[in-house]
């Protein structure tokens, strides 16, 4: 398998300058222009709920494609719950940052409790999202995973891998910012990694929005029509 990093990034005299998306809607549909050459395959775009959702719901309307998701939960560190020492997804499974555990003393203990409160929130998702409804068959298609941005990049790493297990033709990350380490460690999980922005300093996914509010689940339920 050849993976293929393709990274856009604005530009003014060499040096790079923020690309500004106004929300996530307008994220998918400039994330949309690179990927029109996909819409001949009858690819299947998976939102990772919540915040991924609204932007792959964009590029399923651009392409003419079926939209689904993928529930995917980060594990937060003890006392910093923004800092992903690794990920869950549906179908079981799971990402870890070894290096981060040791440098934080996590026991298994812990890490068992936050995996454990985790997966119930997953599970909660999966039920108020899908219903009773089995999860998408995603065998022999291309399959376009789409987040609204990337930072540490362990949730979509836990995503790839959970759809890399029902054998797609091809497997493809979608996303609007990425940081440059986070790029190239995900093109290791994708067959390729598409990318507007990939900024030198990244600070965090929310600077690059102008509205970056919080995603309902009745938004995300609205959006993938259940």
């Amino acid at each position: 398998m050849e993976n293929r990093l393709e990274l856009t990034m604005s530009s003014t005299d060499g040096n790079p300058q923020p690309r500004c998306f106004a929300d996530r809607r307008d994220a998918g549909r400039q994330l949309a222009q690179p990927l029109m050459s996909l819409a001949d395959e009858n690819p299947v775009v998976v939102g990772l709920p919540r915040g991924g959702v609204p932007v792959a719901a964009e590029i399923a309307t651009a392409l003419g494609a079926r939209l689904e998701f993928l529930a995917v939960r980060k594990l937060g560190a003890p006392h910093n719950p923004e800092l992903g020492i690794g990920a869950i997804a549906e179908g079981g499974t799971r990402v870890f940052d070894s290096e981060a555990l040791m440098a934080m003393g996590i026991g298994i203990g812990r890490l068992k409790s936050i995996v454990g409160r985790e997966t119930e929130e997953l599970q909660r998702r999966v039920i108020a999202y899908r219903g009773d409804r089995p999860p998408p068959r995603l065998r022999g298609y291309t399959v376009i995973v789409v987040d609204d941005g990337v930072a540490t990049g362990v949730t979509d790493v836990a995503a790839l891998r959970a759809i890399h297990r029902q054998r797609p033709r091809r497997l493809i990350l979608a996303v609007p910012v990425c940081p440059p380490d986070s790029a190239a460690r995900l093109s290791e999980e994708a067959d390729e990694v598409v990318c507007l922005v990939v900024p030198p300093e990244f600070r965090g996914v929310s600077q690059w929005y102008q509205d970056f509010p919080q995603v309902s689940d009745n938004e995300v339920k609205a959006a993938i029509g259940s």
